[in-house]
């Protein structure tokens, strides 16, 4: 049995990479059709999670916006939406944030040890926290999920829990989405952020899908063997 489960990425990004805007308003780098896939794509996962920065910034609220879907994991004997995950290292987390007050799913955070205590008397009453070890460790999360019951796990950023799966060469498969733009503006966030990646050069990454959606392409990597083409 396999002690961690399958980790899919999932961003889009500008043509020069980047994944937003500098500015407070948020960029949009996808269109109805691809929001659709992404609904799809959720709906096939145990669980999401997203970083904190993500949290505070984004206030997503990472449930699954279609009925049919809805209804469908209903009928397979799931929650209608995702189990809620978030890794932080300072719990510096609203609980009134839109991740733990909106839909029935669970919410885990899992924390640095350190801010263990301020983490579960602040979002204690509105998700479940779990030590994640100091710092957060994400083999340690992924075993954790896995315990839980969690076999599909879609990550959906930011940058740094982005390159912290892909660096520590814990991600499946990466479903990367470029929008027909460029940004041109240093100060906006990357899709990743500097690191020792186990593709180079030398070893590329396998390409197995591209797709064109609307003004939007769709580019599908496997990134282990668990990934099916």
């Amino acid at each position: 049995m396999l002690d961690r489960p399958y980790v899919l990425l999932s961003c889009g990004m500008s043509i020069d990479g980047y994944v937003d805007s500098p500015s407070d308003e948020r960029l949009l780098l996808s269109n109805d059709a691809d929001f659709d896939r992404v609904d799809e794509v959720r709906a096939g996962c145990d669980a999401i999670l997203v970083g904190a920065t993500t949290v505070r910034v984004d206030n997503p609220r990472l449930l699954i916006r279609d009925e049919n879907r809805r209804r469908d994991r209903l009928g397979r004997g799931l929650p209608p939406d995702p189990v809620k995950v978030t890794v932080t290292t300072s719990c510096d987390l609203d609980p009134a944030a839109r991740f733990f007050t909106l839909g029935d799913a669970d919410k885990l955070v899992y924390c640095a040890s350190s801010a263990l205590p301020g983490a579960e008397e602040r979002l204690g009453k509105v998700a479940t926290v779990v030590d994640g070890g100091e710092p957060v460790d994400l083999h340690r999360v992924l075993a954790d999920l896995a315990a839980r019951g969690v076999g599909r796990l879609m990550v959906e950023g930011g940058g740094t829990i982005h390159t912290g799966f892909l660096t520590a060469g814990l991600a499946d498969e990466l479903q990367l989405v470029v929008a027909p733009f460029f940004v041109g503006d240093s100060r906006a966030p990357r899709f990743v952020g500097d690191g020792v990646f186990p593709w180079g050069p030398e070893r590329r990454a396998q390409l197995t899908e591209v797709r064109q959606i609307g003004d939007v392409v769709l580019l599908r990597y496997a990134l282990s063997d668990r990934c099916r083409g």
